[in-house]
């Protein structure tokens, strides 16, 4: 199953998500991008997934051009605010979902608060995501494997 996380820097919330999905299931043929991708990961992002041990200190920030030609079982957005337009995609795609968070890059205040908003961030992807897999994914996943 191929799945694309999407948002516009694909530095911190694509990037999360993308980890907790391979987390999930190796099955799962995981990528995220975005549409101005950033020069690399956000450090907090790679700290506050590092905290819940998942490693996506080896993942970069890539474009969504790379990413157009190919078909896709789903495409994940995952930008928040109202303010902040989602990228839209225009490949092939089966199933296009939006699940949408707070950037944790844009925090402002005391380094406290801000590593407690990406935590904050993290942990609502993480049961966003565990909920999708386990309702959407895995039943056709499993399915899948059954038909073998």
């Amino acid at each position: 199953m191929k799945i694309l996380v999407l948002c516009t820097g694909n530095s911190c919330r694509s990037q999360m998500a993308n980890g907790f999905l391979q987390s999930f299931d190796s099955r799962l043929n995981v990528h995220s991008a975005g549409t101005v991708p950033a020069p690399r990961v956000n450090p907090k992002a790679i700290e506050a997934m590092a905290e819940i041990g998942i490693d996506i200190s080896d993942h970069t920030p890539k474009s969504v051009e790379k990413y157009l030609d190919e078909h896709w079982d789903y495409v994940i957005t995952v930008c928040g605010g109202a303010n902040e337009s989602c990228p839209a995609f225009v490949g092939k795609v089966d199933h296009r979902l939006h699940l949408g968070f707070e950037d944790p890059s844009e925090a402002k205040g005391t380094p406290e608060f801000i590593d407690s908003e990406f935590r904050r961030i993290r942990d609502e992807i993480g049961r966003r995501f565990k909920q999708f897999y386990n309702e959407e994914l895995k039943p056709q996943i499993d399915g899948k494997d059954d038909e073998k």
